[in-house]
């Protein structure tokens, strides 16, 4: 009998590593498809195997998937991407193409384009803040004036907070959209921009699989313009009336974007008006939400996913309550990363899951206003919030870094050289 194989489209920095491990629990031969390989180090760690594929021809997966079936039987086929939204469209194709589970593909291609994704939960009465379309300079400031300052621009697709920028003033959205549409932003599409009204409050995600709601995360960000990750929270300490609002309005969604297979993502603003959608990804969420509700109530959204994936009963009951919360190591500025250490005394403190450094020691830090800023994380978990947040700090204060500014050669000359202070998490 043929070994049963799960296919992985493309990876993940954060969940593709607990889809291997949790796809050979399940008794799966894990097998990766991506454009370049190397880029996802656990695949040799876990000794996957790799196969380089252009993941943007179609035509090119499906050979190699054809391929794969004479020594495998493909029990499911899914994948992620740290930044290429479009993979989730990719990836639902394939499970049709090969009769594999799988939600709606028209779904998802309209789910991953932002202004499409707006216009139909607009005309379900879902509450979302005033956007508008533009595909040049012109136009970008043109809706901009229509909504009001401060707004949000960014590409109408992609993930990681990449391109997006808050903008408060005609100089920024310049700035912003020059960056956007001169050639320093990667487009995988034509350019289209989104022009959004800045939607202030508190920001929460719903972790969904399926038509349940699993739970809520609370988030926060670092400084502006840019939306950078820094603590997320699960659950989030929300009132009984708070969490069944945000529950409606995510049921809401699904139902406006025929969403209901799987996993889905959805992030929300509270603000005067109450709970705003900003986005709905047909997806996990990348931000360490999979771990966190894992370790507040021991449900593997991971593990159910594949099983769903590949044809099996999924169990989504909590086996315990507890509160888990990650904070995002993220430096102030660019520079050299002349060290940085604490990790293991980090680890060691009791209550914390998982210390863990993303870069070494003489990595130039050069900030980009995105998920690819953040340069470690730290997970902690215990019966309650204040005790867990307690924990989180306690780490977190462990762990140093120091980082000297690339300077230019007139303050060069103008300064002597002198160490830079070892700087600890805010």
């Amino acid at each position: 009998m043929a070994r049963q194989a799960l296919i992985l489209v493309e990876g993940h920095r954060t969940s593709g590593l607990l889809y291997v491990q949790a796809a050979k629990r399940l008794g799966l031969h894990p097998i990766a498809l991506a454009a370049d390989p190397a880029c996802y180090d656990y695949l040799a760690a876990e000794q996957v195997e790799a196969i380089r594929v252009d993941t943007d021809d179609f035509d090119a997966l499906i050979r190699e998937c054809l391929g794969l079936r004479g020594n495998y039987h493909i029990a499911g086929i899914t994948g992620f991407s740290d930044f290429d939204e479009s993979i989730y469209a990719t990836v639902v194709r394939l499970c049709r193409h090969f009769d594999l589970p799988g939600p709606n593909p028209v779904s998802i291609e309209r789910c991953c384009d932002k202004f499409v994704q707006r216009q139909l939960l607009a005309q379900a009465g879902v509450p979302t803040p005033a956007c508008r379309l533009a595909v040049n300079a012109t136009d970008v400031d043109g809706c901009a004036a229509e909504i009001g300052l401060p707004v949000i621009v960014k590409p109408i697709v992609g993930s990681g907070s990449s391109g997006v920028r808050l903008c408060c003033n005609a100089d920024e959205i310049a700035e912003h959209t020059n960056y956007l549409l001169g050639g320093k932003h990667i487009w995988r599409s034509s350019p289209r921009i989104l022009v959004e009204e800045f939607a202030q409050g508190p920001f929460y995600s719903v972790e969904i699989m399926g038509d349940e709601v699993i739970g809520i995360v609370a988030a926060d960000f670092g400084a502006p313009p840019h939306f950078v990750f820094r603590n997320t929270t699960f659950p989030a300490p929300l009132r009984d009336d708070e969490h069944k609002h945000i529950t409606d309005v995510s049921l809401s969604c699904l139902r406006a974007l025929g969403l209901g297979w799987g996993p889905t993502n959805i992030e929300f603003r509270w603000t005067k008006r109450g709970p705003v959608v900003i986005e709905v990804n047909p997806r996990l969420a990348g931000a360490l939400e999979p771990q966190l509700v894992h370790l507040a109530f021991g449900i593997d959204l991971i593990t159910e996913h594949i099983k769903l994936a590949t044809g099996e009963e999924w169990d989504l009951r909590r086996r315990h309550s507890q509160t888990a919360a990650a904070r995002f190591l993220v430096p102030d500025r660019d520079g050299i990363l002349d060290c940085i250490e604490g990790d293991n005394r980090a680890a060691a403190v009791p209550g914390v899951v998982e210390a863990r450094l993303y870069v070494e020691s003489k990595t130039p830090i050069v900030r980009k206003g995105d998920y690819r800023d953040c340069i470690g994380h730290i997970l902690a978990a215990s019966p309650s919030l204040a005790q867990t947040e307690t924990i989180l700090q306690r780490a977190v204060d462990l762990i140093n870094w120091s980082i000297t500014p690339l300077r230019t050669l007139g303050e060069e000359e103008q300064s002597a050289a002198s160490p830079t202070a070892l700087r600890k998490m805010p």
